[in-house]
């Protein structure tokens, strides 16, 4: 038998007045996965999430989260969803370890606390007011309270900003074992590098649409693995060179000394540039095959202008 999705939205419609937010937008996340959202300032990311977990009415289309309607079926959907907000959501007066246990009590079967607390580091924290917490302090108390009720769909909005390296490892290392769990986990993020890292999915939105979809690999694959760099003495005879390789091969000196083979890359390939640059004496510097990084290909498709 076909799983059902965690959650399926089809044809999706978000207005706020004449602006158009979302616009027929369709986003499918399988269960037990780990999809990362992304998208320029404005996109309808934020407006996209908030939809699925109830915040918002769709003025169009369909939201179905674990085959529930999220505003409908709110009250039975909300025991097994987890929502980490980018702000809000804490009573500003509430003592940091107060308000996780509070959470706690709220739900059946919950995460122990005092666990929660030691791994995400907020030991030293539980007294002090949330309003007095430091920014990677607040976002750390956010996860916690989202996490403690072992919730089957998890929303995270930009987990990590403002963490330091040490935090933002942590909550990798958490949203991995969730996953490992059996959690679905979608995860909006302006950090390529922790999409490409936690994700097994990836939709990007621009302009309230999905305008590619796909995992990591699938999205990144393309031309830039076809080019190899290395670096050498400047005035290399390049020509000669390319006597020694395919045809369809193009060499350049990109800047003195730094060189870049573009061309069907594989160990042919490989072998005969080591073995021309030892029989000219030349000793390769930071050989690498080129690959494209996420955030390469986000730019290609929302492009490099600042959004307002």
């Amino acid at each position: 038998m076909q799983r059902q999705p965690a959650v399926e939205v089809v044809g999706l419609v978000k207005r706020y007045g004449a602006k158009t937010a979302v616009d027929r937008l369709d986003l499918t996340v399988g269960e037990g996965t780990v999809t990362a959202v992304l998208g320029p300032n404005g996109a309808g990311k934020t407006t996209t999430v908030e939809t699925c977990e109830g915040y918002r009415r769709p003025d169009g289309g369909s939201v179905r989260i674990l085959g529930l309607d999220p505003v409908a079926d709110n009250a039975a959907l909300r025991p097994r969803i987890g929502v980490m907000l980018q702000s809000g959501g804490v009573y500003p007066g509430a003592r940091a370890e107060e308000m996780l246990r509070h959470t706690a009590r709220l739900h059946a079967q919950p995460v122990d606390v005092d666990l929660l607390i030691e791994r995400l580091g907020l030991e030293s924290c539980g007294r002090t007011t949330y309003r007095r917490l430091s920014g990677g302090q607040q976002q750390r108390l956010a996860l916690a309270m989202a996490v403690v009720g072992r919730p089957e769909l998890l929303f995270l909005d930009e987990p990590t900003a403002g963490l330091d390296p040490q935090a933002r490892h942590a909550t990798w290392d958490l949203v991995r074992e969730l996953r490992s769990d059996g959690a679905t986990i979608v995860l909006t993020t302006h950090f390529m590098d922790e999409a490409e890292e936690l994700a097994d999915d990836v939709s990007v939105i621009d302009r309230g649409r999905v305008i590619a979809r796909g995992t990591p690999e699938e999205l990144c694959r393309g031309g830039a693995e076809n080019t190899l760099r290395f670096s050498g003495r400047p005035g290399l005879d390049l020509a000669s060179l390319l006597k020694a390789l395919p045809a369809d091969t193009a060499a350049a000196e990109i800047t003195p000394g730094s060189y870049r083979i573009e061309g069907k890359v594989n160990p042919q390939l490989l072998a005969t540039v080591t073995s021309w640059c030892a029989q000219h004496g030349v000793m390769p510097d930071r050989l690498a095959v080129e690959r494209r990084t996420l955030e390469d290909v986000f730019l290609e498709l929302t492009g490099r202008e600042l959004r307002g």
